[in-house]
């Protein structure tokens, strides 16, 4: 349905959930606090997959991963903000639920006002697309009717690409590996540092401020060289020499070498995201990076939800080592998934006009169209 609708659907509903949570402020109103964060969840579907898409639409090859890396940076600065603001706004005060609630109660409106900016800003700056294609690759796809498009089977054509199918589960893996240690993070500090539940939070922060820093970094990386079956493999390896590092040290008392060792895992473990995305978006190319990214993002939250669930019983059962050595095992089967990957980059051969698709461009200086500014395209697609 277009990038415009889903960016406007993806704010206007996080903002629903956001004034529907301020109504929920009482403890007989929990069902309405969930309700609302289901809100918030579906919110989160329309705006998860926009990286990629955004990158492809409005971005050229020498910036497209960049772009999308800084666009996944976006989602993730949210994540940081919420492991840093709720312990700071929302002390632990059991013994005073009145002041519980009026704490609760300004975290959730200060919430909802800054989502209602975000909705009217997305209404008044968002455009569907630029005025000429950015790539080659675009244009390519601009020549398709979009009447031709099928959702079914675009779906049936990923499912049978299986070094997509690979990347898949590699991916949801990775990243559902990630959202359970962000969960379980403030459980698995408090365990071995007792009444740190602040610096619990702060050590959330460093975590997703490195992956930031990790996201910018590898997509700078893509734009320059085009590795990314090599870049892949290798974040994935390091993710998981990160977590292996990381369980061994949580329990040595030093909270310093747990900020370190976080921050570390978060470099490398944030940093894979726009990596996945991009990647897919190579070897799935010409179907949409919406597709892709949907079931890519379809597959980290049921990872996710199984992994939070798993080393949830296991760090309660037992210790929060069994929990992340249960991750690293997982990590490690996803280490071997991606090596199998072929690496067929078919979006970057149509920009270096490698394959064969009957694709002619008229260059920016041709004196047949002068006052052309882009690439005019004929494609048999």
């Amino acid at each position: 349905r277009g990038l415009r609708l889903t960016a406007l659907l993806g704010a206007g509903l996080n903002a629903l959930g956001a004034w529907t949570k301020c109504a929920s402020i009482a403890p007989g109103r929990y069902p309405l606090t969930l309700a609302a964060q289901a809100v918030c969840a579906v919110a989160q579907v329309f705006i998860l997959g926009l990286p990629s898409r955004i990158a492809s639409v409005w971005f050229g090859p020498t910036e497209v991963s960049t772009a999308c890396a800084v666009a996944v940076l976006g989602n993730q600065l949210g994540t940081a903000i919420g492991f840093l603001l709720p312990p700071v706004l929302v002390p632990n005060t059991p013994n005073d639920i009145n002041l519980m609630a009026h704490n609760i109660s300004i975290m959730f409106y200060g919430t909802a006002m800054v989502s209602t900016l975000l909705f009217f800003l997305t209404g008044v700056v968002f455009e569907e697309k630029p005025k000429y294609p950015p790539s080659h690759s675009q244009a390519v796809l601009l020549a398709v009717p979009p009447e031709d498009y099928s959702y079914k089977k675009s779906i049936i054509n990923l499912f049978k690409n299986i070094p997509f199918v690979l990347l898949l589960i590699s991916y949801g893996i990775m990243t559902g590996a990630f959202y359970s240690v962000s969960t379980l993070l403030n459980q698995m500090i408090v365990t071995h540092y007792e009444g740190e539940e602040v610096n619990a939070g702060r050590i959330g922060l460093t975590l997703v401020v490195a992956g930031m820093v990790g996201s910018i970094i590898c997509g700078l990386w893509l734009d320059y060289t085009k590795t990314y079956k090599q870049t892949t493999l290798i974040v994935y390896i390091l993710s998981f020499i990160g977590l292996l590092v990381f369980t061994f040290t949580l329990d040595l008392g030093y909270l310093i070498i747990v900020f370190i060792t976080g921050g570390v895992l978060g470099f490398f473990m944030t940093g894979y995201l726009p990596l996945g995305f991009e990647f897919a978006v190579e070897i799935t190319y010409p179907e949409s990076e919406g597709t892709s990214s949907g079931l890519l993002n379809a597959s980290a939250q049921i990872f996710g939800i199984v992994f939070t669930l798993v080393q949830g019983k296991l760090t309660t059962d037992y210790s929060p080592r069994a929990g992340n050595l249960f991750l690293c095992a997982w990590i490690f089967v996803g280490i071997i998934l991606t090596a199998l990957i072929k690496s067929d980059l078919r979006r970057h051969n149509v920009n270096s006009g490698i394959m064969n698709l009957d694709v002619k461009a008229v260059p920016v200086d041709s004196p047949v169209e002068p006052e052309n500014t882009t690439l005019k395209v004929q494609s048999a697609l």
